[in-house]
C-alpha cells in the first residue's frame, strides 16, 4: 500500500493526494496539477522480515521523477541513522529492503511502526519525505520466563486466596501478541486475568474451595498463553502447588502497585521508593523480608538494590532515558515462617528526560565548490540535525556566526536546513569559507554542537591586469645592441588559471607613430627589445602604449604609458669650429705683430661636442708648438696668448699644434692647427685689410655652426623639461621633487661652450641634469651616468664673481 502526499514549493496551500484504486479518475486529476516541481511525502506499508532485495514501491514514480535522470539527479536515500534498511535503484527508481527489518527491534511495543526517509535528488537540490509503516507477522511465541514454577499454600488458606504468577511476554503486537491465558482443569483452583495494559496480562492462580494437605499435598497445573495469529503460536508454564500447615496469613502490601518519577543519571545511592508489607502473624511469621521476583531481568537488578530488610529501592547504575522511560518492578514480599508466605507489590519507575544529549549534525548533501558570481538564494547545503531528548530537550535550532554571506533556511521537515548564500562573494578577498554551524538544543541548561562545512569558491574572470608601474619611465643608454631586451612590462591579475593569464602587445598603434618598427614585445613576459640602436642625438625620448590582456572568457585588459629617455654616451668627438680654412680642413695662418707684448690675444680656437654633460666638457692643450716659451694656450678658453714680447732672434712662423678633447670616461679628440706668422707693424696693417674680407666670410660659417649648437641645445632643454615633469607627476606627492631653473648655471671656464641646466631637490641634496656644459664646483652623483650633478651649496658663491667672466666669454665666442 504506498499513500503520496505533496507540499508544493511554489504554492502556499497544501494539496494531498492518496493513491487508491477506487479514485482513480481523481489520481490522474490530482497528478496534472501537482506535475510542477515539489517536496512530496510518499507512505509504503510492509511486513517485517521481507527477503532482502525485496521491492517496497517505485520512489521515482511516486515523487514523479522522470526514470531517465534518475543518475544524473543522483537520487538517494538519506535515513538520518546509522541503519541502511532501505535503498534505491537509481536506473529504475524503485526501493528495496537492504537489510534485515525486525518490527519489535525498530518500534518495540509501539504501534504502528514507522520508518522515516528522506528520497534526496540534486540539480536542482530536493528532498521528499519517505514513510514506510513496518507491519507485523507471527514472528514470536508467547514465552513465560521459566518452564515451571512452584507454589506453596497453606491449608488453612481460605477460598479467594490468589497467587500472581508471571506473566507471559510476546513480542509481537496486535493479534499477534498475547491474547489469553488457559488453564488445566482444577476443582481447587481457577484463572484470573488481570488486565494491567494492553500488552501485559498478568494471570493469578485464585482458591476455590480449601484444600486439605492429608488428602492431596501437591497439585499440578499447566497454564498455556497463546496468541491470535495465524498460525497460532502459544508456551505452556507448570505450575506446581505445595500444600503446607501452619502460617496460614501472608504479608499484605498497603499499595498494591507504586507508581514513582525518578530523573535520568540520577546520582547513585538515590532513593527511589520504600515498600511496605505487614504480616498479622507474630514472631517469625510475621517478619517481612523482600526480593525482586523477576530476577531473571537482570538489567533490573543492574539499575536498582533492594534492601531487603526494609523494602528500601535505591539507584546503582546509570538510569537512562534514551535506553528505557519505564521500568517494571515486581517485589516480593515474605514472612520469616518456617513455610514462608508471600505477597507481591509491584513498583513502576517512570524516567524523567533531562538534556544530557549534545545534538548531532547531518550533512546530507553538500556542493563543495560553487563559482563566486553566484547568485543570492543558491543553496550550498542541505543539513539534518537530530537530538536523542525528548521534549524541548530535542527541539533543536540552528545558527551559523555573523559577517558571513550565508544562511540557514528552516525546510517544511522537521530539523532539516539548506544552507543558502545571502550576499555577492568575491574569491580575490576570500577564496573558501569555513561556516561553523551550530546546533543548540532548548534544554536547561542548553547544549550544542557545532560542524565545519567547508565552501570553495571557482573563479571567474572579474578583474583587469594590472600593472606594477603607472606610467613605467626607463632610461636607455644610446648605441645599444639591436635585438637585445632593454626592458621589460609586467602586469599581475588577481584571478586565477587561465583568468590570470596575460599577454602583452603594442597599443594605440598608429602606422605613421608606430613604435613597432624599432620595438618588439614578448606576449607573454612583457620584455620589450630594441630593433635598432638609438642614437641620442636624433632621439632623445619617446612614448608608446602597452595593453595587458588576460585569456579569461569574456578577457579583460588593462594598458600603460611607457616613457623611454635615451641617454648620452661620449660618441662624437670634438668638431673644431674655428680656425677652418679655405679649403675645410682646421688649420689657420694668423699674422701677429713682432710688437706684441706678453699677454696679448693671438687668436683663439672655438670648438663644440654634440654629447652632453662631460661628454660634451671640452678641454684645450698644445700638442705641439715650435717655441714653448713665446706662446700659451687657456685649457678651458682656447686663447692662444703671448707668453713674452719677441726678440731678434724669434724664427717669423710658429706653429701651434692644439688638441681639443673631451672629458668622457673614454676621452674624445680632434686636432687643429694654427700657423703664427710674426710681421713687422707695417706689414701687419697692410695684411689685415687684405685678409678682412677672409675672416668676415668665416665669422659667417661660425655663426651657421653656433646657430645649429643652439638649436640643438634649446632642443635637448625642452625635451628634459618635459621628461622631469613627467616624472614629478608619476611620483607620490610625498617623495615628489621641487624642480626650478637654475639662474646661477654661467659658463665660468669661458671656454666658448654652451651651457643650460634644470636643478632639482630631493630631501638634502640639490641635483642638477647639464649638458653640454655644466658649472665648476660641481660633483657627479654616483650612479648617475654622468649627466647628474649634485650642486653643493659653496657653489652658489662662485656663481656672481663669474658672472662678468661668463657674459665675456660668451661675447668673444660670438
Amino acid at each position: 500500500m504506498v499513500n503520496v502526499y505533496c507540499i508544493s514549493i511554489m504554492e502556499t496551500d497544501q494539496c494531498k493526494r492518496t493513491r487508491q484504486y477506487g479514485w482513480a479518475f481523481l489520481h490522474l486529476v490530482v497528478l496534472s496539477l501537482l506535475s510542477r516541481r515539489g517536496s512530496c511525502q510518499v507512505r509504503y506499508s510492509i511486513e517485517e522480515e521481507l527477503p532482502l532485495g525485496t521491492v517496497v514501491g517505485n520512489v521515482a514514480k511516486d515523487i514523479g521523477l522522470d526514470t531517465s535522470v534518475l543518475v544524473d539527479r543522483n537520487l538517494r536515500i538519506v535515513t538520518g541513522t546509522k541503519q541502511d534498511l532501505f535503498q534505491v535503484n537509481q536506473r529504475d527508481g524503485s526501493l528495496f529492503v537492504n537489510q534485515r527489518i525486525d518490527r519489535e527491534d525498530l518500534c518495540g511495543k509501539t504501534t504502528p511502526c514507522y520508518f522515516n526517509l528522506k528520497a534526496v535528488t540534486e540539480n536542482p537540490l530536493e528532498m521528499h519525505r519517505v514513510t514506510v509503516e513496518i507491519l507485523d507477522i507471527n514472528d514470536h511465541s508467547p514465552s513465560f520466563p521459566s518452564r515451571e514454577t512452584r507454589i506453596e499454600i497453606y491449608e488453612s488458606a481460605t477460598p479467594g486466596t490468589r497467587f500472581q504468577l508471571e506473566a507471559a511476554v510476546d513480542l509481537d503486537v496486535g493479534v499477534n501478541g498475547l491474547r489469553f491465558y488457559k488453564l488445566s482443569h482444577s476443582e481447587y483452583f481457577k484463572l484470573e486475568i488481570h488486565d494491567r495494559n494492553q500488552n501485559i496480562k498478568i494471570p493469578f492462580l485464585t482458591l476455590q474451595k480449601p484444600v486439605d494437605r492429608e488428602l492431596k499435598t501437591v497439585h499440578n497445573l499447566s497454564l498455556v498463553a497463546a496468541d491470535d495469529g495465524s498460525p497460532q503460536r502459544s508456551d505452556t508454564l507448570n505450575i506446581t502447588v505445595t500444600v503446607l500447615d501452619v502460617n496460614d496469613n501472608a504479608p499484605v502490601c498497603n499499595r498494591e502497585d507504586y507508581t514513582v518519577t525518578v530523573q535520568e543519571n540520577a546520582q547513585i545511592g538515590t532513593l527511589v521508593a520504600q515498600i511496605n508489607a505487614t504480616d498479622l502473624d507474630d514472631g517469625a511469621n510475621g517478619e517481612v523480608t523482600y526480593a525482586f521476583i523477576n530476577k531473571f531481568s537482570s538489567r533490573v537488578s543492574q539499575l536498582f538494590d533492594l534492601d531487603e530488610k526494609s523494602g528500601k529501592i535505591e539507584i546503582k547504575g546509570l538510569v537512562d532515558f534514551e535506553e528505557n522511560q519505564i521500568y517494571d518492578i515486581n517485589i516480593q514480599a515474605s514472612d520469616g515462617g518456617p513455610f514462608p508466605l508471600s505477597t507481591q507489590c509491584n513498583v513502576f519507575v517512570k524516567v524523567e528526560d533531562v538534556n544530557d544529549n549534545t545534538p548531532e549534525i547531518h550533512i546530507t548533501s553538500q556542493s563543495n565548490q560553487i563559482p563566486e558570481n553566484a547568485p543570492v538564494g543558491t543553496v550550498v547545503a542541505l543539513i539534518g540535525v537530530t537530538d536523542l531528548d525528548s521534549g524541548v530537550n530535542g527541539q533543536v535550532v540552528c545558527t551559523l556566526a555573523k559577517d558571513m554571506p550565508f544562511d540557514l533556511k528552516h525546510s517544511s521537515e522537521d530539523n532539516f536546513y539548506s544552507l543558502v548564500t545571502t550576499g555577492s562573494l568575491d574569491r580575490e578577498s576570500k577564496p573558501q569559507y569555513e561556516i561553523i554551524i551550530t546546533a543548540r538544543d532548548r534544554g536547561t541548561p542548553s547544549l550544542s554542537s557545532v560542524k565545519t562545512v567547508r565552501v570553495e569558491l571557482s573563479d571567474v574572470n572579474d578583474n583587469s591586469p594590472v600593472f606594477s608601474h603607472s606610467p613605467y619611465t626607463f632610461y636607455i643608454m644610446e648605441n645599444n645592441d639591436p635585438g637585445a631586451s632593454i626592458f621589460k612590462i609586467s602586469a599581475s591579475d588577481a584571478d586565477e588559471s587561465e583568468n590570470a593569464l596575460i599577454s602583452y602587445s603594442f597599443g594605440n598603434i598608429i602606422p605613421s607613430q608606430s613604435v613597432t618598427s624599432f620595438l618588439n614585445i614578448n606576449s607573454d613576459s612583457g620584455d620589450i627589445y630594441a630593433l635598432k640602436s638609438f642614437d641620442f642625438e636624433t632621439m632623445k625620448s619617446f612614448q608608446f602604449q602597452v595593453v595587458a590582456k588576460d585569456s579569461g572568457t569574456p578577457s579583460l585588459s588593462n594598458n600603460v604609458t611607457v616613457n623611454v629617455f635615451i641617454l648620452d654616451q661620449n660618441d662624437n668627438p670634438p668638431v673644431i669650429l674655428s680656425p677652418v680654412s679655405t679649403n675645410g680642413s682646421t688649420e689657420g695662418v694668423v699674422e701677429l705683430s713682432r710688437n706684441a707684448n706678453a699677454g696679448h690675444l693671438v687668436t683663439k680656437v672655438r670648438a663644440y661636442d654634440p654629447d652632453i654633460g662631460y661628454n660634451g666638457w671640452l678641454s684645450f692643450s698644445l700638442q705641439q708648438v715650435t717655441d714653448p716659451s713665446l706662446f700659451g694656450l687657456e685649457r678651458y678658453t682656447g686663447e692662444i696668448r703671448t707668453l713674452r714680447p719677441f726678440t731678434e732672434s724669434d724664427v717669423v712662423l710658429h706653429k701651434l699644434i692644439i688638441l681639443v678633447k673631451d672629458n668622457g670616461n673614454i676621452s674624445l679628440s680632434a686636432t687643429a692647427t694654427v700657423v703664427i706668422n710674426a710681421v713687422e707693424t707695417k706689414e701687419a696693417f697692410a695684411s689685415s685689410d687684405t685678409k678682412r674680407s677672409v675672416k668676415k666670410e668665416e665669422e659667417n660659417n661660425i655663426t651657421l655652426y653656433l646657430m645649429i649648437s643652439l638649436g640643438s641645445v634649446s632642443a635637448l632643454f625642452v625635451f628634459s623639461i618635459i621628461g622631469l615633469i613627467v616624472m614629478q607627476c608619476s611620483k607620490p606627492p610625498d617623495y615628489s621633487s621641487k624642480y626650478s631653473r637654475d639662474s646661477n648655471c654661467i659658463d665660468t671656464s669661458g671656454n666658448g661652450t654652451l651651457c643650460h641646466s634644470i636643478q632639482y631637490r630631493s630631501g638634502e641634496k640639490r641635483y642638477m641634469l647639464v649638458g653640454p656644459r655644466m658649472s665648476i664646483g660641481s660633483t657627479i652623483v654616483p650612479g648617475s651616468n654622468g649627466n647628474t650633478l649634485v650642486v653643493h651649496e659653496h657653489s652658489k658663491r662662485f656663481s656672481g664673481e663669474n658672472l662678468s667672466l661668463h657674459r665675456l666669454h660668451h661675447k668673444d665666442m660670438i
